[in-house]
């Protein structure tokens, strides 16, 4: 489960992790109220569970209580990415003088956590990580050792931060350990003009299958989830909404994970994560497909199907059960690979549904989704 930014900000100040004053408001005659209590000039920021604020306009530098009001009913209300922005977060505005970034995340494939720090944090940080990888340091963490005062300094040493944030990183990685979070991001973690240091921002994905020791801090409701992630709940299904424009759908959390890389490796972004795990009915592909083709930003979708307990021809047949209804309004690549794999291309090329194309392997699909999605 995500966060919002303002709970984010509870936890660190619970764990001695210091962060701007601020308060969090559902109406603009709320935020004005903050503003004034808080000085003044202030930061009205979008309370959204996903990045890319800033550029969306979310995140606006007010001059004086009236422009908090002002600024506060211009974002109420927008949408940001498909999320609906029903609170934002009033923040005393800061001097910065340098910014990082740091983190903490489960490593599922080395059995660990990883802690990944660059001296050079803000909203160019995805930009760096690609441009310039020599930036971003990652740096294994033994949960069985955790960070201590060393490790942290064995972070901050590889990263290039100043050596007096070795203490935040000691305090991120208390958060990490006593939320049950899977994710936990400063970013920018800043040092001050008047030398201190401060989280401005920050993320964590709590563990679902640590839910039931939180009794503090419950789900949020319905209205504040992702409506696309909430639907997909409803019908039972494994999604994430994501960033992207390519829909996956794939059979097992490994072959959606390297298709997610694959579409990402031929220069598009994927829209999300959906694993129908084991089965592949018509119910469940048609939910699947309903879903992903509800996200406006997802130009071409991608199924890659490994058969196996269920085979391909079994999901073929689902995939055109789906196609009767469920109405295609965008490309759909389907890759069948296994089990029966012969049989289900056969089922595919029969219908013939104009929308629908086969490829023979999963680099293939991809490329040809994402050239779809880049001429939609």
């Amino acid at each position: 489960m995500d966060l919002y930014e303002y709970q984010a900000r509870e936890l660190f100040e619970e764990h001695g992790i210091v962060v701007p004053r601020a308060e969090v408001a559902d109406s603009p005659r709320q935020a004005r109220e903050i503003a004034r209590r808080l000085g003044g000039r202030a930061v009205v920021k979008a309370q959204v569970k996903t990045g890319g604020r800033g550029k969306a306009g979310g995140v606006r530098l007010a001059a004086d209580p009236a422009a908090a009001e002002i600024t506060a009913r211009q974002i109420l209300g927008t949408d940001i990415k498909g999320h609906r922005v029903r609170k934002v977060m009033v923040a005393e505005p800061v001097d910065v003088e340098r910014e990082f970034y740091v983190s903490y995340v489960l490593d599922r494939a080395a059995g660990g956590f990883l802690a990944i720090a660059s001296a050079e944090g803000g909203t160019e940080i995805e930009e760096t990580a690609a441009l310039r990888p020599q930036a971003v340091a990652r740096v294994p963490v033994d949960p069985a050792r955790g960070v201590t005062a060393a490790k942290a300094a064995e972070i901050t040493d590889a990263a290039g931060l100043p050596a007096r944030t070795t203490d935040v990183l000691v305090r991120l990685w208390r958060v990490l350990t006593r939320e049950d979070a899977l994710l936990v991001e400063v970013n920018p973690l800043v040092t001050t003009t008047d030398g201190r240091i401060l989280a401005l921002d920050g993320k964590i994905t709590l563990d679902d299958n640590a839910r039931f020791r939180r009794t503090r801090r419950g789900a949020e409701p319905e209205e504040h989830q992702d409506p696309l992630e909430a639907a997909a709940a409803a019908r039972g299904l494994a999604y994430v909404r994501l960033d992207g424009e390519v829909g996956v759908i794939g059979n097992g959390a490994g072959l959606v994970m390297s298709t997610l890389d694959a579409v990402a490796g031929s220069g598009a972004r994927p829209a999300d994560f959906l694993d129908i795990g084991g089965g592949a009915s018509a119910r469940v592909m048609a939910d699947g497909l309903s879903v992903i083709l509800s996200d406006p930003a997802v130009k071409s979708v991608l199924v890659n199907v490994f058969g196996g307990i269920t085979a391909c021809d079994t999901v073929a047949e689902g995939i055109v059960a789906a196609l009767d209804g469920v109405r295609l309004t965008k490309p759909l690549i389907v890759r069948l690979d296994g089990n029966n794999a012969a049989q289900g291309r056969a089922i595919l090329a029969a219908r013939a549904h104009p929308l629908v194309e086969q490829a023979a392997t999963m680099d293939g699909a991809a490329r040809r989704a994402a050239e779809l999605a880049r001429t939609a």
